[in-house]
C-alpha cells in the first residue's frame, strides 16, 4: 500500500493580506501508478489549512516507486457537489433577411416614382438579394458539479438527445420555444462528482409580423422564416417589381424537455 509523508521544507507561503497561500509537498512512496499516488495523496492531504482551501494537487515521478505531490492552498473555496457557476453573452447571432421593418425613403429621379417592393430588400430582376444582419441571442453556459451516482450512460444518453432541441416549456424564464440547449461537456472531478457544462442559447418569440401585405404571422425563436415572392405591376412607377406572395413559417429544431437535464428549470 502506498505510504505517504510530508515533506522537509513544506509549508512555504506567500504573506499577503489580500491574497495569501501556502504549499504542502510530500513524497508518495510504494507504487507506479500515477492514479493510485494521486488518490492517496488526496486522501492524506487536508481540505483546509490554517484557514485555507485546497485549491488542486499534481504528482510528478521522482525515481522507482516514489512520486512528489504538491498541493496549493488559497483562500478561495473550490466549488463542491450541488455547485454550479455561470457565464453569459449577448453578442447576439446573424441571419439573412429579406424583409425590412420599415422603408424609411424612397427616392427617384425628377419625373418618375420609386417602385414600392412592400419591404422587400436588394431586389433586382430576377430575385430579392436581401441583407445580413445581426439578430439577438442571448448565449449562456453553466457549470454544474454532479454527484457520480447522478451521471449515469442513460443520463449521458439523455444529454446527447437533448442536443439541438428547444425547450418544450418554461426554462430559464424564457418560454417555450426560445431556448436552444447546444449541447453539453463534462468530465469527472476527483472521486465524488462530476464538472458538466451545459451551453445554451436564447432568440425571442414574435407575434403579429407584417411583411408587405401580410400580417399576422406568429414565430418562436428558433423557428425559421422565409418569404415567397412574386412579380407585380406597380400601376403608380408603371414597373414591376417584386412582392411578397406568402410567408412560411417553419420548424426546424424538435422540442425537448429540459427538466431532463437535471439542472432545474
Amino acid at each position: 500500500m502506498p505510504v505517504v509523508a510530508e515533506k522537509f521544507g513544506s509549508r512555504s507561503s506567500t504573506e499577503s493580506a489580500e491574497n495569501p497561500s501556502i504549499e504542502l509537498l510530500y513524497n508518495i512512496y510504494g507504487t507506479n501508478d500515477d492514479l493510485l499516488a494521486k488518490f492517496h495523496l488526496a486522501a492524506a492531504s487536508p481540505l483546509t489549512y490554517d484557514g485555507l482551501f485546497r485549491q488542486s494537487y499534481s504528482i510528478s515521478q521522482v525515481g522507482d516507486n516514489l512520486w512528489e505531490g504538491v498541493v496549493p492552498y488559497g483562500t478561495e473555496k473550490p466549488p463542491e457537489t450541488g455547485d454550479s457557476s455561470y457565464s453569459f453573452d449577448t453578442g447576439g447571432g446573424t441571419q439573412h433577411i429579406t424583409q425590412s421593418i420599415e422603408t424609411i425613403q424612397k427616392k427617384a429621379p425628377p419625373g418618375k416614382t420609386a417602385p414600392d417592393f412592400k419591404g422587400a430588400i436588394g431586389v433586382t430582376t430576377d430575385s430579392v438579394e436581401g441583407v445580413d444582419v445581426v439578430t439577438p441571442v442571448y448565449n449562456w453556459t453553466e457549470t454544474h458539479f454532479i454527484a457520480n451516482d447522478a451521471v449515469t450512460q442513460a443520463y449521458k444518453a439523455k444529454l446527447f438527445n437533448l442536443t439541438g432541441r428547444v425547450n418544450d416549456g418554461t426554462f430559464r424564464g424564457f418560454a417555450a420555444g426560445e431556448v436552444l440547449f447546444q449541447g453539453a461537456s463534462g468530465s469527472k472531478r476527483g472521486k465524488d462528482d462530476h464538472e458538466i457544462t451545459f451551453r445554451f442559447a436564447a432568440s425571442p418569440n414574435v407575434t403579429s409580423l407584417t411583411i408587405g401585405d401580410i400580417t399576422g404571422i406568429d414565430k418562436k425563436g428558433w423557428e425559421y422564416l422565409w418569404v415567397r415572392y412574386e412579380d407585380s405591376d406597380d400601376a403608380t412607377a408603371k414597373r414591376m417589381v417584386k412582392k411578397p406572395l406568402a410567408a412560411y413559417v417553419e420548424k426546424v429544431y424538435e422540442d425537448g424537455d429540459f427538466s431532463e437535464l437535471g439542472i432545474g428549470t
